[in-house]
């Protein structure tokens, strides 16, 4: 195959990817409700595992997160993550602080989203039992860093039960997966 057709089929299947692309109002109606000032309000464990392009898995982690929002709608989440990556081997901590602003736009309210490893702020939008953002992370050290977007997808599926999953993409070719489980506990609940 030649260079030209090899570029003519990458093109073809991003533009056929970005067209695909389902909305955040699919949901509308469904319940339980998830209101992200509601839901990432007070603390949350997460347990879940990260996926390569065929479905294995290559990390597992668990998180602590802890959001918090202010009289003007604006919110804070802190997250933190422990990794595992190699049986027996110490978990490798990670961290990441999003930042959220009231926004109206025409498909209705909205939250803008921001935070350190994440270049360019997102919309986070939310209808019915659902909540969508799409943004690139840029996941790595400085200098050894790499860029990938993220179809971030999240469903209430019970009362203070949150189930997401995160379609990763390099150059808008699908390089991997995040699929874990978020809860809402009392603040004494040991996540870990």
């Amino acid at each position: 195959m030649s260079i030209k057709t090899s570029l003519s089929l990458l093109a073809s299947s991003v533009i056929i990817a970005s067209c695909s692309s389902l909305d955040v109002n699919h949901a509308d109606g469904r319940e339980p409700a998830l209101i992200p000032q509601e839901f990432f309000n007070g603390k949350l464990c997460a347990d879940g595992v990260v996926r390569d392009r065929s479905g294995a898995e290559i990390r597992h982690f668990n998180a602590v997160l802890y959001g918090s929002w202010n009289d003007l709608g604006e919110g804070t989440l802190d997250e933190v993550f422990y990794f595992y990556d190699e049986p027996g081997a110490a978990p490798v901590e990670e961290t990441r602080i999003w930042t959220f602003s009231p926004v109206t736009t025409e498909e209705g309210p909205a939250l803008q989203a921001s935070a350190g490893d994440v270049p360019e702020p997102t919309l986070m939008r939310w209808a019915g039992n659902a909540i969508s953002m799409s943004y690139t992370l840029r996941y790595g050290e400085p200098g050894d860093t790499i860029d990938l977007h993220m179809d971030d997808w999240m469903f209430q599926v019970a009362d203070g039960v949150v189930v997401n999953e995160t379609r990763m993409s390099k150059f808008g070719l699908h390089v991997g997966q995040i699929l874990l489980v978020m809860r809402k506990v009392p603040e004494s609940h040991s996540c870990l």
